[in-house]
């Protein structure tokens, strides 16, 4: 595993590349996740703009969600004590998050950021970096899920 800060940075690259703030989160992690990089990218790309420009849960503490998800999460339907540690896990990170940022519902993440009905992601402009938190935010998921991993490890 790489230090917290390979993790952010990467994130946070990914996302001024042009990938969703999920991807990018995901993305992050494929140095040690056990999926290839296309099929991650297919599977976080609907959740951008918290679930498709809805504005839901922010696409960042989804992405981290989904990376956790591949390094400690379970398989077997009856696996109740995996779950319960797996939610316990997933419910720590999203607080994390929440804690640094203020909340994880994307419209608060991106108030008075002006938003359009519609499926239609905007285009990756100058004028779009410039009013959005997004690429600090994807930075802090990557980070916040970094950490969570280095005190599971033993700060390993």
């Amino acid at each position: 595993m790489q230090s917290v800060e390979y993790y952010r940075s990467r994130a946070r690259e990914l996302f001024l590349s042009g990938y969703n703030c999920s991807q990018a989160v995901v993305m992050a992690f494929t140095d040690i996740l056990d999926i290839d990089e296309k099929a991650a990218l297919l599977i976080a790309s609907p959740f951008g703009g918290g679930l498709s420009r809805l504005r839901e849960m922010c696409g960042t503490v989804v992405g981290m969600s989904m990376a956790a998800g591949l390094l400690f999460g379970y398989c077997e339907p009856k696996a109740y004590e995996e779950k319960a540690r797996l939610y316990a896990d997933i419910q720590t990170l999203a607080a994390r998050f929440k804690e640094k940022n203020g909340s994880y519902i994307c419209r608060e993440l991106l108030s008075g950021v002006e938003h359009t009905d519609g499926g239609a992601p905007e285009r990756r402009t100058e004028e779009y970096y410039k009013k959005r938190p997004c690429p600090e935010l994807c930075a802090d998921a990557a980070g916040i899920l970094a950490e969570f991993l280095i005190e599971k490890n033993g700060g390993q």
